[in-house]
């Protein structure tokens, strides 16, 4: 269910690296860390949709349609120009990036799944599911954030204690959104 790839990072001479960075030049790829920030469209659909529940809870079937997707499988899928040249940088993107962000796209996979199952849950209660509803989606957002900083190279690191809340199981606690 998660997003991290099970294929390993392709290790690039700095040569290779060099060339590819001119190739991505002017493209909506990050140079630094070769990461595309287009990914986070895929995040951006549900996150829309469990902020319209509340509302519009036959939304709710929408949101449960969704499913993570790799970082590859996004831009085979999509109709973003450069996507063969995002999944090659992507497979290349240096490890104090990748790292980082595969996490957090895990993170954040496993989060969507646990808010639809506990927006379902609630469903018939307007104000836990307004709560729980806008509780998931400022979580999400705050990975996204989390994640365009490094698809960014703003931040190539993490100190022990963001890497250890990014590996909590979804299950033990979030600090903005209860239940999870």
């Amino acid at each position: 269910m998660s997003s991290i790839t099970a294929a390993p990072t392709t290790m690039a001479s700095d040569k290779d690296l060099a060339a590819l960075r001119i190739r991505l030049a002017g493209k909506n790829i990050d140079p630094e860390s070769l990461l595309a920030t287009d990914y986070f469209n895929h995040f951006n659909e549900v996150i829309m949709l469990l902020e319209m529940i509340p509302s519009l809870p036959e939304c709710l079937a929408d949101a449960k349609a969704w499913s993570p997707k790799t970082y590859q499988q996004h831009f085979r899928d999509s109709v973003f120009a450069d996507r063969d040249l995002a999944i090659e940088a992507y497979e290349k993107s240096p490890q104090q990036y990748r790292q980082p962000f595969d996490r957090i796209i895990a993170r954040m996979d496993r989060l969507v799944v646990h808010a639809i199952r506990e927006i379902e849950a609630v469903i018939d209660d307007p104000d836990r599911l307004a709560l729980t509803a806008s509780a998931a989606s400022r979580s999400l957002q705050q990975l996204m954030d989390r994640a365009t900083a490094i698809v960014h190279g703003r931040q190539a690191t993490l100190g022990q204690e963001e890497i250890d809340d990014l590996m909590l199981p979804i299950d033990a606690g979030h600090p903005s959104m209860p239940g999870v």
